[in-house]
């Protein structure tokens, strides 16, 4: 993503501020979030979003977030085009810790080269500055519950209706001049 672009739910949270003691944080999109939203994730309509989250001190200088997102999204069925509502209920688990901190490199061996263990705890995310967007974190959690093929309730392709035969007939484009020379 590029920075100086504003993500599309923003809720930045200092990292100062933040304590052994979990806070916690309920974000609600407002109208112009949910309509940027509706444009990043590609659907009709992002009716709501909100997210509660225990954000606390991970290790000495990261932060740890944990809760739900719930959305309601309006999607097109795949099948019928209708509107087909969807809702989103997600954990929302991530570790920060500030660019170059050790904790970030923790998967890496001596070689440099990072060990992903695919049972083992994700990376940690790696913030710049003072400052962690949890909006953004929230919003890419909600994106991964997003059904890319929505169907509504009972439509399924078999039931397609099969053109008619003259629908796919090409009109042929000389058709109009052999009416044309009868003189």
């Amino acid at each position: 993503m590029n920075h100086d672009e504003k993500p599309a739910f923003s809720f930045p949270v200092k990292v100062g501020h933040i304590s052994a003691n979990a806070v916690t944080v309920h974000l609600e999109a407002n109208e112009a979030e949910r309509k940027a939203l509706r444009d990043l994730w590609d659907v009709s309509d992002v009716l709501s979003l909100s997210s509660d989250l225990q954000i606390a001190r991970w290790k000495k200088d990261g932060v740890k977030i944990k809760g739900r997102v719930k959305a309601k999204i309006v999607q097109a069925c795949v099948v019928t085009l209708e509107p087909v509502e969807a809702e989103l209920d997600e954990p929302v688990e991530a570790i920060f810790v500030p660019e170059g901190s050790r904790l970030a490199r923790i998967a890496a061996n001596d070689s440099g080269e990072m060990i992903l263990d695919p049972d083992g705890p994700d990376l940690p995310d790696m913030f710049s500055g003072d400052t962690i967007d949890v909006g953004v974190t929230v919003t890419e959690h909600a994106a991964l519950a997003i059904d890319p093929y929505p169907r509504k309730q009972g439509a399924s392709f078999g039931e397609r209706v099969e053109s008619s035969e003259k629908d796919d007939v090409r009109p042929n484009p000389f058709a109009v001049l052999k009416d044309w020379k009868k003189d």
